[in-house]
C-alpha cells in the first residue's frame, strides 16, 4: 500500500445521484466514494495503479437546494453506429427538440471536502512503474492544478475544483459528537466481469463530519 494523498475539492453544487430514484434525481447527502475516485482518477489515473478511498471528510454544512433540468431521455442506440460507420446510407442524429424533458432534481450546493485516499499497484504495471514514481508524479499534478479532463461532482455541469491539502489537520463542518447514519449508499461498481457490473454498497455513517471507508463492510 502507499502512503497516502489528501486532496481538497470545492465547488457550487454537486449531484450524486441515488440509483434507486431514476426519474427525479435525487443527491446523497454527501460524495460517494466512486465519485471521490472519479475526481481523483481525472488528476492523475495509469493502468498500472489503482486509487482507493480511505476517508471522506465533509468541510461544509450539508445543503440541498431544488432545481428543474432539461435532459435528453434517450441515446443513439449502438445498433444504428456500426452500420453509419461502414458507409450504410442511414440517418444518424437524435432530434432533440422531441427527446428533451424536464425534470426536477434535488442537488447539495456550496460544498467541499477533502479526500484522503492511496493507491495500490496492479498487474497492469511495468517493471519499471513503481508508488514513489507514481506518488511523485501526482504530487506534482495537484501542486500545478494539472488533470485529464476537468473534475466534476457527479453530472458534468458541476465542476470540482482542486489542489493539494498540505496542512496536518483537517477541519470538518461538524462537532467530534456529531453522528448522521445516511443508510445505504453506492460505494462503487464492481468491473471484474465486464459482461455483467455489479453495483456495490456499505453503510454510510458520518462520524464528526468523518466519512470513514477503511474497513467497511461492502454489500453486493
Amino acid at each position: 500500500m502507499s502512503k497516502g494523498v489528501r486532496v481538497k475539492v470545492w465547488g457550487d453544487y454537486a449531484l450524486f445521484s441515488r440509483p434507486e430514484l431514476r426519474v427525479e434525481r435525487y443527491s446523497y447527502d454527501v460524495m460517494t466514494p466512486s465519485a471521490a475516485r472519479g475526481i481523483l482518477e481525472a488528476i492523475y489515473w495509469h493502468p498500472g495503479m489503482r486509487w482507493v478511498i480511505d476517508k471522506i471528510y465533509v468541510r461544509k454544512p450539508i445543503q440541498f437546494t431544488s432545481v428543474r433540468r432539461n435532459e435528453v431521455k434517450s441515446k443513439i442506440s449502438n445498433n444504428n453506429v456500426l452500420p453509419v460507420y461502414n458507409g450504410a446510407k442511414k440517418e444518424l442524429y437524435l432530434n432533440t427538440k422531441a427527446e428533451i424533458v424536464q425534470r426536477a432534481s434535488m442537488i447539495l450546493k456550496d460544498v467541499e471536502y477533502c479526500i484522503e485516499a492511496h493507491f495500490d499497484m496492479t498487474e497492469k504495471a511495468s517493471a519499471s512503474d513503481n508508488p514513489g514514481k507514481f506518488k511523485d508524479i501526482i504530487m506534482r499534478r495537484l501542486k500545478r492544478g494539472e488533470c485529464y479532463h476537468q473534475p466534476y461532482f457527479g453530472c458534468r455541469e458541476f465542476p470540482a475544483n482542486f489542489c493539494l491539502w498540505e496542512e496536518e489537520e483537517i477541519q470538518t463542518a461538524y462537532g467530534p459528537e456529531d453522528r448522521k447514519d445516511f443508510g445505504l449508499m453506492l460505494y462503487d461498481m464492481d468491473f471484474t466481469d465486464p459482461e455483467n457490473i455489479q453495483p456495490m454498497f456499505f453503510r454510510a455513517i458520518l462520524r464528526g463530519g468523518v466519512l470513514d471507508l477503511q474497513d467497511c463492510e461492502v454489500i453486493r
